[in-house]
């Protein structure tokens, strides 16, 4: 069970890592505005920031979530298709590898948090020293597919991954299926160990019905790391 201890330690955590990453962002600059609790921090930290510096910015939201978010906090939200290119995205992870590769989708937005950590210049993930792991699969692998033959594309799935019984779990809310903001399903694929995380992420994304998946490898060039005590550890890629 989490205590109230652990609860605010995670949240000390990930104060500290929102808190760093607000220094990255420059007056002009055009950001992608992540999906989760550590990127809730950051969006009104962020909203307060440009409200005390007077500066302006771009931004674009990766959910409606945080479109709601931002817009909660006083923030004005561009279109993707109009600035075409972003300076930075500053976004969460479920989990975080040693060679910075990540497992998102938790919260469902993984095919926006795809589409503009592509288009951005440099991806910050923020996150608390729990989500750090030896290796990505303890967190389920979360695969956006479309609603049409979802049941056959879970099928073939089973297949490529191998998986047994209870290892694919359609993500449920409310007993109904989960829809994403691109209108499709979430499966939950649990795999305990990812050995070949860039073959599979390309692997899986090449499977008809499948829209992508929670997979991040490659693309995250620095990891900003909060800790309970409230320090940062900043992590490099080219590091």
């Amino acid at each position: 069970m989490t205590t109230e201890f652990d609860e605010l330690s995670l949240d000390t955590g990930k104060r500290a890592a929102a808190g760093y990453a607000l220094g990255l962002v420059r007056d002009g600059a055009r950001i992608g505005l992540g999906t989760g609790s550590t990127a809730d921090i950051f969006i009104d930290l962020l909203a307060e920031d440009l409200r005390r510096r007077k500066i302006q910015i771009a931004a674009v939201a990766t959910s409606r979530r945080t479109e709601e978010r931002a817009r909660q906090a006083g923030l004005e939200l561009s279109d993707l298709n109009r600035l075409q290119r972003l300076d930075l995205t500053v976004d969460g992870a479920d989990e975080i590898d040693p060679e910075l590769d990540l497992i998102k989708g938790g919260g469902g937005a993984l095919l926006r948090e795809k589409i503009v950590a592509d288009a951005s210049d440099r991806l910050v993930i923020m996150a608390d020293a729990g989500k750090m792991v030896r290796w990505l699969g303890g967190f389920p692998l979360p695969v956006e597919v479309t609603q049409f033959g979802w049941e056959a594309t879970g099928r073939r799935l089973d297949r490529m991954l191998r998986l047994r019984d209870g290892e694919r779990r359609l993500r449920l809310v409310n007993g109904k299926p989960f829809v994403s903001d691109g209108g499709n399903y979430i499966f939950d694929i649990s795999l305990r160990r990812i050995r070949y995380a860039r073959a599979m992420e390309r692997r899986l994304e090449t499977l008809p019905g499948v829209v992508v998946s929670g997979l991040f490898v490659g693309r995250c060039d620095f990891a900003v790391i909060g800790t309970a005590d409230g320090m940062v550890q900043v992590l490099s890629r080219r590091s």
